[in-house]
């Protein structure tokens, strides 16, 4: 099998690759930078620094000794503190020999300082990973900002057979006869968008200059596609953000509930959409995908989807937050992925949902170049998300991950002592083990899933 026809055509092979590789990098460098600083900060003498693995492409040595470089697989990456025999930390048993004539000596090693700071070091790694998708999280949310309350017209997106009436700045006080709730944010709000009778041209009570008027104006939620996820039917037939369907299997069409209805009743047959792009008329055949949905419960919901997201016939005025709003945000962000992971990986292994739903190098490399292409943020959204990822899987109590040394060093706090070099050994080649058999059936998803 040819691996490079697994990866999408947007942009080539080349540009796929080139997004990963850099995701990859940021988030490893963050991890492990982690580890160096907090390992430092607790006196603890890093060797080596090392982005990548294999053959080194560059190095330089700092003041302190450490050893920075780069190296031929950009493909992960590692601290080796003193007192390590390999990246997984194992420990050096001629270097600890000679270092236990010197207490200062032994003391700056990973094996001879004390619990805390190994504790610290080895729990930074994840925890550096969680703190950069906070400050991702809380950046694009003070970026995009806040809608204005009460809603603000800020501009109306372009659409076909556009509706003249609202112009910006109009306050929006009732759509239809039905008064708009506070707060967008608030769970009414959906519940009010659901209510709107589903007509293309609705009446939009405005205050306009301090004066009240009634002026007509699309239907909130048109078939206007907001963005395309990655590896989804809609970007692979070739859809994009800012394009509105106008028609499903010649059957006219203007909200995206009728967009939704119509896929979700396919029964996954081919869907042939009538598409407005710029004001051209397009063509797209399309198959929706069975899809496990995650729910507000936490549970799964298994469904035919497209693959895009809507967006609204009006831009809302917005609000920049300050600070705290955004960094909550961050957090709030930054949570919900690791609840949806752990959600998602428990549903897995419970035979809930399908274990397709985990992905291999394939698939994120596919997902990094499909948020590239879609822009910026898109992309560094996209290493948020992968950050999280990444440092809630470190923290599984796997012997070679992070969780399984703090596995160790909890161990070590109970009974006083750490487990036997002997043990250990052992450990950390089922820990190998397990994390080599859990690549190789990622990468099996990514290969044979459909």
């Amino acid at each position: 099998m040819d691996i490079t026809t697994l990866v999408p055509q947007f942009g080539g092979f080349v540009w796929t690759m080139a997004a990963f590789i850099i995701a990859l990098s940021v988030i490893v460098a963050i991890h492990e930078y982690g580890h160096y600083i907090v390992g430092r900060w607790c006196g603890i003498k890093a060797d080596v620094f090392s982005l990548g693995f294999g053959p080194v492409l560059y190095s330089r040595y700092d003041k302190h000794g450490t050893k920075w470089q780069i190296a031929a697989l950009p493909f992960g990456g590692y601290v080796k503190f003193a007192g390590d025999s390999n990246a997984a930390s194992g420990k050096d048993e001629d270097a600890m020999s000679e270092a236990a004539a010197d207490p200062v000596r032994l003391r700056s090693t990973m094996h001879g300082a004390p619990l805390w700071a190994r504790a610290l070091t080895v729990a930074a790694g994840p925890v550096f990973n969680f703190a950069l998708s906070i400050i991702v999280f809380g950046s694009i949310a003070m970026t995009l900002g806040n809608v204005r309350e009460p809603l603000t017209v800020d501009a109306i997106k372009p659409l076909p057979n556009a509706v003249e009436g609202l112009e910006q700045g109009d306050i929006l006080q009732a759509i239809a006869g039905l008064k708009i709730p506070s707060s967008t944010q608030s769970p009414e709000y959906r519940v009010y968008m659901d209510a709107l009778p589903l007509e293309p041209v609705l009446d939009y009570t405005v205050l306009r200059d301090g004066v009240t008027l009634t002026v007509p104006g699309p239907y909130p939620q048109p078939a206007l596609v907001g963005s395309v996820g990655p590896e989804t039917a809609a970007l692979e037939a070739g859809l994009a953000s800012g394009d509105v369907i106008t028609g499903i299997d010649g059957a006219p069409v203007f909200a995206f509930q009728q967009l939704k209805d119509a896929v979700e009743g396919s029964e996954g047959r081919p869907l042939l959409l009538s598409v407005w792009r710029a004001g051209d008329m397009l063509e797209f055949t399309l198959v929706p995908k069975s899809t496990d949905e995650p729910q507000p419960d936490g549970g799964f919901v298994n469904v035919l989807r497209i693959g895009i997201s809507s967006d609204s016939a009006i831009t809302a005025a917005t609000e920049t937050p300050g600070l705290i709003e955004s960094a909550q945000r961050g957090v709030a962000g930054t949570w919900r992925i690791i609840k949806g992971s752990i959600s998602g990986l428990w549903h897995m292994v419970t035979g809930a949902i399908s274990s397709c739903n985990m992905s291999g190098p394939v698939g994120i490399a596919k997902v990094s170049g499909a948020m590239a292409s879609q822009g910026a943020m898109s992309f560094i959204n996209f290493i948020a998300v992968l950050s999280t990822a990444v440092g809630l899987l470190n923290l599984f109590p796997i012997p070679a991950l992070d969780g399984g040394h703090l596995t160790f060093y909890a161990y070590e706090a109970v009974r006083g002592k750490p487990p036997s070099d002997g043990a250990l050994r052992i450990l950390m080649s089922i820990g190998l083990t397990m994390v080599l058999g859990l690549m190789l059936f990622a990468l099996f998803n990514d290969i044979f899933c459909p």
